[in-house]
């Protein structure tokens, strides 16, 4: 039977784009691979790296872009009201869904720039336009009802919508218009959606946040869950320094990615047993 790799990455801002962009580029270097992955599964700042990644741009590519200064980048930041209304969408009674609803219906009164603005900035921010041919996953919320989507190539939704709706960060930035329905980031119901991986012989999770309202939506506890070989890789103590307390800061976008290059080489060997 051959075997089939997923590759899953999560949601962590622009700091997050930059940071997994480093530590694949740095496994790329120690031998390591994962853009030959059959599944690339992304969420939130991880949709944006595992388009690319499904499309065929070389990793070395992406990982020069990180290290230009980041022009075009409208600099945000998550304030402690906003913490305290994420807090308590999800702490209110109600399924998992109407708590995510709760939060989308806070989102879609929220003072933000334009949604098309924020289309504008993922134009210029991916480098293909179309749905590559490589099995890809973008997530997303409906901000109406809560419900979780994975849009793919089938789902008739433009990539760049898809992307930039995975990326729509409650409060910060505004949700994004599909056929009718107002879509914010697919973090809000995991931070990674490994769980997507489900099929899949050997998954490689590489994940900015692990945290996770639920403890049963952690990237660990899903991938756990998958009963195959698997590894979750987050940021050690020097990249969390390097990425600082705002992901959302785009002048943090070098040293993020720099620090995921160099932990690279600390996890390649773990990475290397599970993916080969």
């Amino acid at each position: 039977m051959t075997e089939k790799r997923a590759l899953v990455l999560g949601g962590g801002g622009v700091t997050g784009i930059a940071w997994e962009t480093g530590v694949l580029h740095g496994l790329a270097e120690e031998g390591v691979d994962l853009a030959g992955a059959d599944l690339f599964v992304g969420t939130s700042a991880g949709s944006v790296v595992a388009t690319q990644l499904a499309g065929g741009v070389p990793l070395a590519d992406l990982y020069a872009s990180q290290l230009l200064p980041p022009d075009g980048e409208i600099p945000a930041r998550l304030t402690p009201w906003m913490i305290v209304r994420y807090v308590l969408s999800y702490l209110m009674p109600g399924t998992a869904a109407d708590k995510r609803a709760r939060l989308g219906r806070a989102a879609l009164k929220a003072r933000t720039p334009s949604e098309a603005s924020r289309l504008e900035v993922f134009e210029s921010r991916l480098s293909i336009q179309d749905w590559p041919e490589r099995a890809l996953k973008v997530t997303a919320v409906d901000t109406a009802d809560g419900r979780f989507v994975a849009f793919d190539r089938d789902s008739g939704v433009p990539l760049v919508k898809a992307v930039a709706s995975s990326c729509a960060v409650p409060l910060v930035w505004p949700p994004v218009t599909i056929d009718g329905h107002r879509y914010m980031d697919g973090g809000m119901r995991s931070v990674a959606n490994v769980d997507l991986a489900a099929g899949y012989s050997r998954v490689v999770v590489v994940a900015p946040l692990t945290r996770s309202a639920s403890p049963a939506a952690t990237p660990q506890a899903q991938a756990a869950k998958l009963g195959v070989p698997s590894i979750v890789v987050s940021p050690d103590q020097a990249a969390l320094a390097a990425i600082g307390p705002n992901l959302l800061d785009p002048a943090r976008r070098r040293p993020a990615a720099e620090a995921g290059l160099a932990q690279a080489a600390s996890v390649a060997e773990a990475v290397r047993q599970v993916w080969n």
